[in-house]
């Protein structure tokens, strides 16, 4: 128990909570009223590092939760726990004052172009310089692509090549069919990945490059002397993992006002919302991502990344389009004509990079060099 909750433990959590009760008793006064530059920029750094903060508390007992439970059982709960807050600050957004009816697509599309692209970039290329070439298991992670293409597409390019309800938005039949298609589609990816084919999301060991079909008994999470010692544990530091999760959902309606008021102030681009959504919800993730590939648990590395798109769509997209049925907000999915050349450029490319079954440098670079022409296209387009 002392281990879990040791004194920087706590710590974070007394400066989290004060942070969080002392924002929310000021609300009215702090939030309701005209900012002044300085004003927002001050409160938008507490946010920010308030947030950052309970995310790396997240990341860490979420790293925690993965060494006891294995893969992918353990990176599931971290990319769940991190998708989680990000649909939470999308939701903020969304029912907040401002009209934001592209904030899924560009959280969506930043998601990709960030995890897929850079994070994945630097995972290469880090890794490949402590390792040269790293392996992985093929199997798992064409698998995730296959997610990819079907809920990416459908959510992020099929909208512009249908009547629906104009402008690249669905009609409120389609709107219920591909949420509840997206929900069916993602639950029945997670159920094989944790049941029957989990032995598809481990690191072969080294010159293997392959993980053998495991026998019933052999699954660590059913062996009932290991479930009993770490049982305790695991419920302790999964109520841990909420207590952290919680404040991040709690600021997540005052980050929203303050992105709003700074980005119409600066008159920056409106796709940077989503973009400011993604790096804070996924910087603790990616940096979990980028220690792994240092490591040489490049497959951890691919779960994390890949997995974490694959989950952002799955959950984000129905999230979504029902706050845009019930409270009557118009909803907009459909990709421009650059953006769709970015996300076929980077799925090929992904499809490209884990097509074998080593990693090469080369490929980093590339990915390196594909997100920062999206960040250039995003300033001038």
């Amino acid at each position: 128990m002392k281990i879990i909750l040791n004194t920087k433990t706590i710590i974070r959590l007394l400066i989290i909570w004060i942070i969080v009760i002392g924002l929310m008793l000021f609300d009215q006064q702090i939030f309701r009223t005209t900012f002044s530059p300085i004003a927002a920029f001050t409160i938008f750094i507490v946010l920010l590092a308030t947030i950052l903060t309970a995310s790396f508390g997240v990341v860490k007992e979420a790293d925690e939760l993965a060494h006891k439970l294995g893969e992918p059982f353990g990176t599931l709960i971290l990319t769940l726990s991190i998708v989680t807050i990000e649909v939470v600050l999308i939701a903020a957004v969304m029912l907040g004052p401002a009209e934001s009816p592209t904030i899924g697509k560009d959280s969506i599309f930043s998601v990709m172009m960030i995890i897929m692209n850079l994070v994945v970039g630097l995972c290469i290329l880090l890794g490949s310089a402590q390792y040269k070439e790293q392996e992985y298991n093929a199997q798992g992670t064409l698998s995730y692509f296959s997610m990819i293409v079907i809920l990416g597409a459908t959510s992020l390019l099929l909208p512009n090549f249908i009547q629906g309800a104009g402008n690249g938005s669905y009609t409120t039949l389609q709107a219920i069919f591909i949420s509840t298609i997206t929900i069916l589609v993602y639950m029945a990816f997670l159920y094989y990945q944790l049941k029957d084919y989990s032995h598809l999301y481990v690191q072969p060991e080294k010159g293997k490059l392959e993980i053998e079909y495991p026998k019933q008994d052999q699954n660590p999470i059913h062996d009932d002397s290991y479930k009993s010692q770490s049982k305790k544990e695991i419920w302790i530091r999964s109520a841990l993992l909420m207590l952290i999760i919680l404040p991040i959902v709690l600021l997540s309606h005052q980050m929203a006002v303050v992105v709003d008021y700074g980005i119409a102030t600066a008159k920056l681009p409106v796709a940077l919302g989503g973009i400011l959504i993604a790096i804070i919800v996924f910087t603790p993730e990616s940096i979990t991502a980028i220690k792994a590939a240092i490591n040489n648990e490049f497959q951890r590395s691919i779960n994390l990344c890949h997995g974490a798109f694959v989950s952002t769509v799955g959950l984000t997209v129905p999230a979504v389009l029902l706050i845009g049925l019930l409270k009557g907000k118009l909803v907009l999915f459909g990709l421009t004509g650059t953006e769709t050349i970015l996300f076929t450029m980077t799925l090929l490319l992904s499809l490209i990079s884990f097509l074998g079954k080593r990693t090469t440098p080369i490929l980093g670079i590339i990915h390196l060099a594909l997100f920062a022409i999206y960040m250039m296209l995003v300033f001038n387009p």
